[in-house]
């Protein structure tokens, strides 16, 4: 999705295939969000296309969003960023990373910058992103909202005709029906395009129409 004539923002699903991964890059310089999959191939996508990999941020401690973070920010020698309310999770993923056949996150990885919810990130010269709150599928999670451009990333906070799942550790229902609440108080436009963490992409617009939990 090109924005404009430096921005571009890329949805990528990384083999073996599960979570809606974003690049967001700007000239040669990318930012990986939930970087799932296997180091590899996000070595060769870059290589590829050319980007010099700047950063990692993660919507929340999942496996599924985070398995590559650490290998990626050692090897490039760049900082990775999750809500510390989420580390906790990080080791008890590698069961979760054994069904996908994918390598375990090792003891001693690349330790995460902490994410501060509610704050305004210049990710690039003059590109700015949001942190929203997220808590609820787990106590640390957080959108990521692009104002200039209407881009959402969610996470597993919202899916297209559902919600994420609160029963996995530090799950709380009552908080992931608050920040779902919340997320419609922003009134974000209706043309705002969401990616979720999961199945198909959205508008705000869309969800209003077709997502009965969108309250």
């Amino acid at each position: 999705m090109q924005l404009n004539n430096k921005v571009h923002f890329q949805i990528i699903s990384m083999p073996p295939q599960n979570t809606n991964s974003v690049v967001v890059s700007f000239e040669n310089k990318a930012i990986i969000f939930d970087a799932w999959g296997y180091e590899s191939n996000w070595t060769q996508f870059l290589l590829e296309n050319k980007l010099t990999l700047l950063a990692i941020y993660s919507t929340h401690g999942h496996p599924d969003h985070i398995c590559s973070a650490p290998t990626l920010a050692k090897k490039f020698n760049i900082d990775w960023f999750l809500n510390e309310t989420d580390k906790f999770l990080i080791g008890w993923g590698n069961e979760i990373l054994d069904m996908f056949n994918l390598p375990h996150i090792a003891p001693d990885y690349k330790q995460s910058l902490n994410i501060i919810p509610n704050t305004t990130i210049e990710l690039f010269t003059n590109v700015f992103m949001n942190v929203i709150c997220a808590p609820g599928h787990t106590p640390g999670g957080v959108m990521f909202y692009f104002p200039q451009y209407k881009f959402l990333i969610t996470g597993d906070t919202i899916f297209a005709n559902g919600y994420g799942r609160y029963d996995l550790p530090g799950g709380n229902y009552t908080d992931l029906q608050n920040s779902i609440h919340n997320l419609v108080k922003l009134n974000l436009p209706d043309d705002t395009f969401v990616v979720h963490g999961h199945g198909q992409n959205t508008t705000i617009g869309w969800l209003k129409q077709n997502n009965q939990f969108f309250l």
